[in-house]
């Protein structure tokens, strides 16, 4: 039985099944997820008997790096080994305040995003709740930085694989000590599932990467976006923000002469009207192969003017890992095309 991603619940089952006291959950849930223990040898604080027994009976599965790529803005962006041998990319993202890791919940994606490079290699599998978490441990370990902020924001939907995402979640949360408020969900705007989130109420924050102000545009952009319209999924939103009271993020990738026109910056401002929110603003991450360029610095900035005039609340994503590729799934195709 693999214990690396499951709860607490679970593994108390697991201690009673084996004869165990139900506080020995707790004592191993602490060393996977408080110490990041890659072996049963390392619980020091079990009797030796029981070290013994779990190791026969259960495994501990952790990440191996494969690779990393470091920006002189500190971003380093790792490719990681599962216990498949499948790989997926993390990046680990310091800030003066805070320390942040950018997760996949996926191996490649079904949203088909014509501008992502992750796109390329299609939906593989899954991430599992422990993969998604291992993420976050593994970074911390190798970088000896205390992770702070967790965002779903590499390859992958994370709505596409919901429950696992959930329980990674719930034990970032629970187990690792991150608070809700410092986890981001992004997400390409699956509408049910958002109404299921909706109604469970959790206090993190729901990023929606919009990047189009009409459905044409957006179904260019974003093929899985013909599934969900716009009128729909802006709905959801709405009613999102007047359930949690939680503002969204809508990220809008800004792309030269495709979608950073004047004109669209004030149709957006009209699509997200009354909406409890403000938008991220992201300047395109190139990648090659890829028939799409960066917007310049003077394009970028009049968006943002015309929505700031228009009463919208408006950020630009700080610039992090461009030199190194920092757009998702990169890394992952160069290792694979070596």
């Amino acid at each position: 039985m693999e214990l690396f991603g499951r709860n607490r619940a679970e593994l108390e089952s697991f201690c009673k099944q084996l004869g165990h006291s139900s506080f020995r959950s707790k004592q191993i849930a602490d060393w996977l997820y408080k110490r990041g223990a890659r072996d049963f040898s390392e619980m020091t604080n079990l009797p030796g008997a029981l070290r013994e027994e779990l190791a026969e009976s259960s495994s501990i599965t952790r990440a191996e790096i494969v690779k990393q790529s470091k920006s002189p803005d500190g971003t380093v962006k790792y490719l990681l080994k599962l216990g498949d041998g499948e790989t997926v990319e993390t990046v680990l993202l310091p800030y003066p305040d805070r320390v942040s890791v950018c997760v996949s919940s996926q191996i490649g994606c079904s949203a088909g995003c014509t501008f992502c490079a992750t796109a390329e290699s299609g939906l593989v599998r899954n991430l599992t709740a422990g993969e998604i978490v291992d993420q976050v441990l593994t970074l911390q370990e190798h970088s000896g930085k205390r992770v702070t902020h967790v965002v779903f924001m590499g390859m992958g939907e994370p709505l596409m694989n919901m429950p696992n995402v959930l329980k990674a979640i719930h034990l970032l949360n629970e187990e690792v000590g991150i608070a809700m408020r410092r986890l981001t969900i992004s997400t390409v705007g699956i509408t049910p599932a958002i109404g299921k989130l909706a109604e469970m109420d959790l206090q993190l924050t729901l990023a929606i990467s919009l990047h189009a102000p009409d459905d044409a545009l957006r179904q260019k952009l974003i093929p899985l976006a013909s599934k969900f319209p716009l009128r729909d999924l802006i709905q959801a939103c709405r009613n999102y923000a007047d359930r949690t009271k939680r503002r969204i993020t809508f990220e809008y990738l800004l792309i030269a002469g495709t979608n950073d026109s004047p004109t669209q910056a004030v149709k957006l401002a009209k699509l997200l009207k009354g909406i409890l929110c403000h938008v991220n603003l992201i300047p395109y991450n190139e990648v090659h192969g890829k028939p799409y360029a960066r917007p310049s610095r003077k394009v970028v900035a009049a968006f943002k003017e015309v929505l700031e005039r228009e009463g919208v609340e408006v950020t630009q994503r700080m610039e992090r890992g461009h030199s190194i590729s920092g757009a998702c799934g990169q890394l992952r195709r160069s290792e694979r095309l070596a």
